[in-house]
Parts: structure tokens; sequence; C-alpha cells
């Protein structure tokens, strides 16, 4: 089972990016592309939808209009030329908001975001989708899939960052910051400004390390209390 998406934009170029972009990701099929939003909803009518890309400022129908006529609410991810619209997006629920134009970087973490959304949403006996959660990593010009409970932690290399996995190592041109914000706050963890961590793959804790893999690995100064109240349950006692 395919992730069903429409595009909704009334500039066809701006429709034409999202296409190029979705070709990457064979688990996702646009159904249709529209830059008329009033004739989308005959679609919604007949078909189950996953996910829409949707523009906000369009001749015939807003966005938000559109939005607040559905009958039913798919994924939304708004694709806008204007930052301004942000608040308002998020408070009708929508997945992610993208200013255009929408570089391939930031495309692939919203659509980590549909994955995982749509991943834990689905009933479990669905079984064409039963499959590890992931993430894709560019490297170079290939998109590598990645399951999360591979990955036993991440280093920052200024613009870059090295993602060890049990299976190999992969140089990413993303910063650690952002990788972080993709990955599951219930099984990743920055320890140091250039460290985020799998909790589940700690071996050890020695001092203000800990060791994974047989690496050891820093805790940062200003980490230290957050670490060990999270991973150890140990609360830190004020010194006398």
């Amino acid at each position: 089972m395919k992730i069903k998406c429409l595009i909704i934009d009334d500039e066809p170029l701006a429709i034409s990016v999202i296409e190029t972009h979705l070709k990457n990701f064979d688990y996702i099929e646009i159904v249709e592309t529209f830059t008329n939003p009033l004739s989308a909803y005959r679609v919604l009518e007949k078909e189950k939808i996953d996910l829409i890309f949707l523009d906000i400022n369009m001749p015939q129908l807003t966005g938000f209009a559109f939005i607040e006529n559905l009958s039913y609410k798919p994924l939304i991810v708004i694709t806008t030329a204007y930052r301004e619209y942000a608040v308002k997006s998020f408070e009708l629920n929508i997945l992610d908001y993208l200013v255009k134009p929408i570089p391939f970087n930031r495309f692939l973490k919203t659509i980590n975001k549909v994955y995982q959304h749509v991943y834990h949403s689905t009933s479990k006996t669905d079984s064409s989708l039963q499959q590890e959660p992931h993430i894709f990593l560019r490297v170079n010009k290939k998109l590598i899939k990645t399951n999360l409970n591979d990955i036993l932690y991440i280093e920052s290399l200024k613009d870059y960052i090295k993602v060890i996995t049990v299976i190999g190592d992969y140089v990413v041109h993303k910063s650690l910051t952002a990788i972080t914000e993709e990955l599951p706050q219930s099984n990743f963890m920055r320890i140091h400004r250039s460290y985020t961590i799998s909790i589940n793959k700690i071996d050890a804790l020695e001092g203000n390390t800990v060791e994974i893999s047989n690496r050891k690995i820093p805790i940062g100064r200003n980490y230290t209390k957050q670490v060990k109240e999270r991973i150890f349950n140990i609360n830190e006692k004020p010194e006398n």
C-alpha cells in the first residue's frame, strides 16, 4: 500500500518541483495534481487520500479555506512563498510548512515526518507497512534507507554529520541539530554539542562518558544533569 497524495498549487512550476522531489520515494503515489483547488474535492470524495501538498495563495480558493471545507483531513503540508502564514497554518494542525523555493534536503525532512506519522498511525495488521521505522539519508546523490534501530550515534563534522550504524558509517551534509530533530526523542538524545546517541545502544557509563560499541563518547558539561536524569534516572546531588 502506497501513501496516496495530491499536489494543489496554481503555479505549474511549483507542482513540477514537488513531483521531481517525490520521484525519489517509491512508496508515495501522486494520484493527481491541480492548479484549481476546487477540482481536488471530486477526488477526495471518491478516493481516500493520505497526504496533500497545498499552496496558500490561490485565486479560486485559499489553502486555508480549502482545509476548512474538507470532509475528512489527510496529512497537510503547506507549500508557500510566504513565511508569515506559519502560525495560522500550524493552528490548523498541519504536518509541515515548506517555504518556496523548496530545497530537497528540507523536503526530505518532511517526507521522513510523513512516513513516521503513517507508520505509527496505521494498524499493525496492515502488512504492507510492516517495516522498521527508518529515515532516508542523502549520501552524495543517493538516498540511503537507514533503520532507526541500526543507528548507534551521530557525530558532528562542522557542516556535515557522520551517522554511525551497525552496518556502516554515512557522511551527510546536514547539521547535528537538524538530524536530531528528525529522530524520535524517545530513542535518541543529544549528549554533547558534537554527539547525538541512541539511548538503547549504551553499553556502559564511566565518569562523563558513555560507551557505545567500544567507543567512548563524551557527555558535554551542559548536558550532564539531563543525561543522567533521562537515561540513568540519577539526580545529581548538589555539592556540599
